[in-house]
């Protein structure tokens, strides 16, 4: 009997390992001095409170993680606490005040819910008396957001606030490029000029359709075009 070896089989899997965010790859534009701030911040320098303020997609997220794992990096203890995430407690907030360095992201998601409001108020002061460094994030200004406890309010506006401002639409094609680089893709100045034509121009939107865009290019091994583009736009496979 004649033994017929199965031919082996080779699986492509289009795996996409997002880079976790960082200093470096946040694309300050007209943000420079507010990168500088938290990158002190981060390393133990600077004020020990900051406060960022911007609209979506401004990069409030970006910098917070980003200055978690800068602090790590220097053998720093930190946390990041999004609180726009469903389902956290309160209690998460108990013990924080260890770590070197706390970010506390959608601050404007807890405004006016009191239990949250004491919880984050008692972190504050129990982070001071211990000497960390705490980094928050919100869509507004405390006095323009709806909290409940005037003492938190006049906490949050005791540092250094940032406005964060939306990047000039050549600011968002230099991104493009640069992130393009770092995953080793190469964009022609028709696909740049295409994108801003027919995406939203936030760097949230555009790093999501880049990271798309990668994987779609990857699994199809063909370098990025227009035509793989138009198929993401339209939600085709």
């Amino acid at each position: 009997m004649n033994l017929v070896k199965a031919p082996a089989v080779q699986l492509h899997l289009p795996l996409e390992i997002r880079p976790e965010p960082t200093l470096e790859s946040y694309f300050a534009g007209p943000n420079l001095e507010a990168l500088a701030a938290v990158t002190a911040l981060a390393g133990g320098q600077g004020e020990p409170y900051l406060l960022l303020v911007g609209a979506s997609g401004t990069g409030k997220s970006h910098l917070l993680q980003a200055a978690c794992q800068a602090a790590v990096q220097t053998q720093r203890q930190a946390h990041f606490v999004p609180l726009g995430l469903k389902g956290l407690e309160p209690a998460l907030l108990e013990g924080l005040e260890w770590f070197d360095l706390v970010a506390v992201d959608d601050l404007h998601d807890i405004a006016g819910d009191l239990v949250w409001e004491r919880a984050l108020f008692h972190l504050f002061n129990r982070l001071r008396e211990q000497g960390g460094a705490l980094l928050c994030a919100a869509r507004a200004a405390p006095d323009a957001l709806p909290f409940a406890l005037p003492d938190l309010a006049s906490r949050l506006a005791w540092g250094p606030r940032y406005r964060l401002l939306p990047l000039s639409d050549a600011d968002c094609e230099q991104l493009l490029i640069e992130s393009a680089q770092r995953r080793g893709l190469q964009l022609t100045v028709e696909l740049v000029q295409f994108i801003m034509h027919h995406y939203a121009r936030d760097p949230a939107s555009l790093l999501d359709l880049l990271a798309r865009l990668d994987s779609l290019s990857l699994r199809e091994q063909r370098p990025p075009s227009i035509q793989l583009l138009r198929r993401l736009m339209l939600g085709q496979p």
